[in-house]
């Protein structure tokens, strides 16, 4: 099953709307997301403070960078299949 990476932290009203947008894109494609709370570590805050959310396929190494569309979604899910 493909996986992405959602980078997020508590409190972060868009990564709630990156949330419901991911758990509504999962109805119709197979996926898991798997949250990371940059809140964990000092290197995730310096590089992903000001852009959260973003959504990462962890084999290709591309992100997205907020706000993403459900196209671009499933664009970095057929990368992780690769």
């Amino acid at each position: 099953m493909p996986e992405l990476l959602l980078y997020t932290t508590a409190g972060c009203h868009l990564c709630e709307y990156a949330e419901a947008m991911l758990a509504e894109l999962s109805q119709s494609r197979e996926f898991r997301v798997t949250p990371m709370d940059i809140s964990a570590s000092e290197a995730l805050v310096a590089r992903y403070g000001l852009s959260i959310p973003v959504l990462r396929n962890p084999r290709s190494g591309k992100e997205l960078n907020w706000p993403f569309s459900p196209e671009q979604v499933a664009a970095l899910l057929d990368m992780a299949r690769t």
